[in-house]
């Protein structure tokens, strides 16, 4: 299957969705937390959805979590989503505050719409310039999907590419 095939169209041209892969890597190493214990009340209350949090330990280079659609990257690039085949939303929210950044520190690769796979590089952090003044947790939430569709594993290190699902 090639990477277009990931949104086949139906005969009245809608996308037709498929079951979900199972894959979920980790968009950069670091270490891994519930999303109860970062400093921002709309993650830590899963009021956007369910997801974890990494800390980030090395790489600036931000990789797509699934491989899907790119369906938003804010105009700061401090954010964007991600919708796999199978429907699921999954929001990649790098830093608490960096919407104030207005996109410095941030350099954009890939662009809305794409179609990517898992481990495919979507915006590059300069995490070394940036945690100087914010705290860069960066937030991995499942927008529309219930928690036994994605089950998260528990919070350890993880490497860029790494599983982080059971």
């Amino acid at each position: 299957m090639g990477l277009f095939d990931l949104f086949k169209k139906g005969n009245k041209g809608e996308e037709v969705k498929k079951e979900f892969d199972g894959k979920v890597i980790a968009p950069i190493s670091g270490n891994l937390m519930p999303l109860s214990e970062v400093p921002d009340e709309v993650f830590a209350q899963k009021m956007i959805g369910d997801g974890i949090a990494i800390e980030p330990t090395a790489s600036g280079v931000m990789v797509a979590p699934a491989s899907g659609r790119i369906e938003k990257i804010f105009d700061t690039n401090h954010a964007f989503s991600i919708v796999t085949p199978a429907g699921i939303e999954i929001f990649v929210h790098l830093g608490m505050d960096t919407v104030k950044l207005e996109g410095k520190g941030f350099e954009r690769i890939a662009e809305e719409g794409a179609v990517v796979k898992a481990g495919d590089p979507i915006v590059e952090v300069d995490l070394k310039k940036l945690r100087a003044k914010y705290n860069m947790s960066t937030m991995l939430v499942v927008t529309n999907a219930n928690t036994q569709t994605i089950q998260f594993i528990e919070p350890t290190t993880v490497k860029l590419g790494q599983s982080i699902i059971k």
